[in-house]
């Protein structure tokens, strides 16, 4: 009976973790499985996908705007402000 009391203290600790992480799972999946439902439900209008032509332009642009970064310094504009 004496050694009850230490084998209970001893478990305590991993019993308890296993069953918060147990509650906390089951709330996860409880709560995504409420914003799934929502977002299904929904009624907002479905927005349509930007053109393939204005995300190639938007590419070309970033594109432009990387090589002028990286370009050395002597390569560089120099901005308006300082001329």
């Amino acid at each position: 009976m004496e050694a009850l009391l230490p084998t209970l203290a001893l478990l305590a600790c991993p019993v308890g973790m296993g069953l918060m992480m147990f509650f906390m799972a089951r709330g996860n999946r409880s709560a995504h499985a409420d914003a799934t439902r929502t977002v299904e439900q929904s009624d907002a209008p479905v927005e349509h996908p930007v053109s393939l032509e204005v995300l190639r332009e938007e590419h070309r642009r970033l594109g432009d705007e990387i090589e002028r970064l990286q370009a050395p310094a002597a390569d560089r504009p120099e901005p308006a402000d300082r001329r």
